[in-house]
């Protein structure tokens, strides 16, 4: 359960009353498990918002996780193959260098920051390979590009910030692969830190905090992330690996550590514990710095979804 104050109290060091921990599950996760799902969480709730307890899919399930194809503000074709599943771009409204002069960034001011509004909004512009090819060769295109995208969501972030209460604000994009950043951390630092600087630099001079979700390998980016503005990060156990998390992050970058949705699937209940009691020993400090986050999927099984709530809810208290 996102309990604002105590995510807060972690990302700065406050020592918070106890463990915080993020659980999300995913649309597809209710169609496969049907009301079941709903029941188990319902057995947490000091761990699982209403909302998801309640979950109906036929009347929560947003948009874009429903099968068919829809056009974004960006211009940007989105297609789902599949109820419960988030799309994918096929539909890349920038597809040559020309085009990035003409190109009209969204003049909306919805205060929506979608997973992805940074480098994920490049690839989805250009194109996976159009972008990298971008990154490689840096024409002159490439700030003209990156100058519109972030002044899109500077106007974004300040009507956020002037429209809702919220403390901390919760941002996403995946900046990393499974083994590493795609472009590279030295081209990321050139032409992306800045960039997501001007927009925390936003989110700062509002008084927000910055909660920042990102899938892929980036620990070695992650003190330039802190840098930017970012209180707490959300990385990936598997991806980064326990021994880089904790030299990186334990008692100098907080975190709400994804725990390793990879083996979910796969573990027994008593792995999966042992996985979710190993992470918080290494990490875990009285003083704050570590938060938990469980992301359960269609292809986890009841009983090690049951096993992991049950584990996450026990360290909620734990003590070295």
């Amino acid at each position: 359960m996102f309990v604002e104050d105590r995510f807060i109290q972690c990302a700065t060091y406050a020592g918070p009353d106890e463990l915080p921990v993020l659980v999300w599950v995913l649309p597809s996760a209710f169609l496969a498990h049907g009301r079941a799902l709903n029941a188990l969480l319902a057995k947490y709730p000091l761990l699982v918002d209403e909302y998801l307890i309640r979950y109906d899919f036929e009347r929560d399930c947003p948009p874009r996780y429903r099968v068919g194809e829809h056009t974004d503000e960006w211009g940007c074709v989105w297609h789902t193959a599949k109820d419960g599943f988030e799309g994918y771009v096929r539909g890349h409204p920038i597809p040559t260098r020309d085009a990035i002069w003409l190109y009209q960034e969204p003049r909306s001011l919805s205060g929506l920051l979608p997973h992805g509004f940074m480098y994920l909004r490049l690839l989805d512009l250009r194109g996976f390979e159009e972008a990298m090819i971008d990154f490689a060769e840096e024409p002159e295109e490439l700030p003209v590009l990156l100058e519109k995208v972030t002044r899109a969501n500077i106007r974004h972030i300040e009507a956020l910030c002037r429209e809702r209460p919220d403390k901390m604000l919760i941002l996403g994009d995946d900046l990393g692969m499974q083994n590493g950043l795609a472009i590279g951390a030295e081209k990321w630092r050139k032409w992306l830190k800045p960039c997501f600087k001007r927009i925390y630099d936003v989110c700062r001079a509002h008084g927000r905090y910055v909660f920042m979700h990102t899938d892929g390998q980036v620990y070695e980016i992650m003190p330039d992330l802190q840098e930017t503005g970012v209180h707490i990060l959300n990385p990936q156990f598997r991806a980064n690996g326990l021994d880089n998390l904790v030299r990186v992050c334990k008692g100098k970058i907080p975190i709400c550590l994804d725990l390793d949705r990879q083996m979910f699937p796969f573990a027994s209940p008593a792995e999966l514990k042992a996985h979710a009691e190993e992470a918080v020993s290494a990490l875990w400090l009285k003083e704050g710095g570590l938060a938990l986050h469980l992301e359960l999927g269609p292809d986890v099984p009841l009983e090690n979804m049951e096993a992991l709530l049950s584990a996450v809810d026990a360290l909620r208290h734990y003590t070295a």
